[in-house]
């Protein structure tokens, strides 16, 4: 298989053997970071396209057909206008604070999309304590979220704000168990370490039955952590116009915009690296023949076809479950999903004593 690996060592190499450390180190940083900015911006688009494409044939519409074709080119001119409208100022509101907001949303969610391992050696960092880093700076969100609510001075961004903040801190508690059991099991929290000791099997079937349950939990509170329906009490238009961020315009709403398809990408990224082989391809034991030709396919044709697989899902699902009221919402993590996650921890203990 090619790894991107070794086109990194390689411009790693050419860089530091014509110009001094720190220059070489200075250029890769900025190379870094251009990429994934313009990878962060990309996904985003096809995502919003994707979403309105997959939500029209739920439907039995067309979706967007206009600009390019088959309406391919629809996000593009969203952008361009988005970036176009006018920045509202509001006379009553905490103006720091309220561009502070998007900003703390936007680079919480670039934070935790630089430590997603795309490929061997394609990821912009890689802690010995991945899984932490990634719990720790993916919940810096709800602060945004909660700062937009108050500084805007309105009672539909302040109830959208309090809703999203009891939602989001209740349902990470399952989104920490659930990856904490795929933690147990390999006995490491790096990502790179993870996705490389699902190489003969992924975890989803080596875990047995504990990694399933863990999977099916992941998904459900990765989903309401995204804030989408049937999960999408903070953003509620038929109760609260926008949510928590109904005073935003321009550029300040599009950062909101941005963050939450990027948010249902990266917990559809962190699902295919934790449970289903991240960039490895599928093996099954005997069939060596298969295997031959599962490793022909590139490790991040192999990523990004789980991570739409997972995207597909919460697409399915938002289109297909009607809004749950509040208490609903809280029931299920605290109730049912909370006590599943610490008892299949327990479990996956007994498995890893046992097989």
């Amino acid at each position: 298989m090619f790894h991107f690996e070794v086109v990194a060592d390689w411009i790693d190499t050419l860089l530091m053997s014509n110009m001094p450390q720190w220059l070489a180190l200075a250029i890769e940083f900025v190379l870094i970071g251009i990429l994934i900015l313009s990878l962060y911006a990309v996904l985003a688009l096809i995502l919003i396209l994707a979403e309105r494409k997959i939500c029209a044939y739920f439907q039995c519409r067309l979706g967007p057909n206009r600009v390019g074709a088959w309406g391919i080119l629809q996000p593009i001119a969203d952008m361009v206008k988005i970036l176009l409208k006018e920045i509202i100022s509001l006379n009553k509101a905490d103006n720091r604070l309220f561009r502070l907001a998007s900003f703390m949303v936007i680079i919480a969610s670039l934070l935790t999309f630089g430590a997603i391992p795309f490929d061997k050696g394609l990821h912009a960092i890689d802690f010995n304590i991945g899984v932490f880093y990634l719990l720790a700076v993916s919940s810096i969100g709800v602060v945004g979220i909660m700062l937009a609510g108050w500084s805007s001075n309105s009672k539909y961004t302040m109830i959208g704000a309090m809703r999203s903040g009891a939602q989001l801190i209740s349902y990470e508690l399952s989104c920490a168990l659930s990856l904490m059991t795929i933690v147990m099991l390999s006995g490491t929290m790096q990502l790179s370490q993870i996705v490389e000791q699902q190489a003969g099997a992924w975890f989803i079937f080596k875990g047995g039955v504990p990694a399933f349950i863990a999977f099916v939990i992941y998904l459900i509170a990765g989903h309401a952590e995204t804030n989408r329906g049937p999960f999408d009490l903070p953003e509620a238009e038929s109760e609260l116009t926008a949510g928590y961020h109904t005073e935003y315009s321009g550029i300040t709403f599009g950062f909101f915009y941005l963050a939450e398809y990027m948010n249902m990408f990266i917990i559809a990224a962190v699902a295919a690296t934790m449970f289903l082989g991240g960039w490895q391809p599928l093996h099954i034991p005997g069939l060596d023949g298969f295997n031959t030709v599962m490793d022909y396919i590139p490790p991040v044709v192999w990523f990004f076809g789980k991570t739409f697989f997972c995207v597909f899902l919460a697409l399915w699902v938002r289109w297909s479950f009607p809004r749950l009221r509040i208490d609903q919402l809280l029931k299920l993590e605290w109730k049912i999903l909370m006590p599943i996650a610490f008892a299949n921890l327990i479990l996956m203990a007994l498995w890893i004593l046992v097989f």
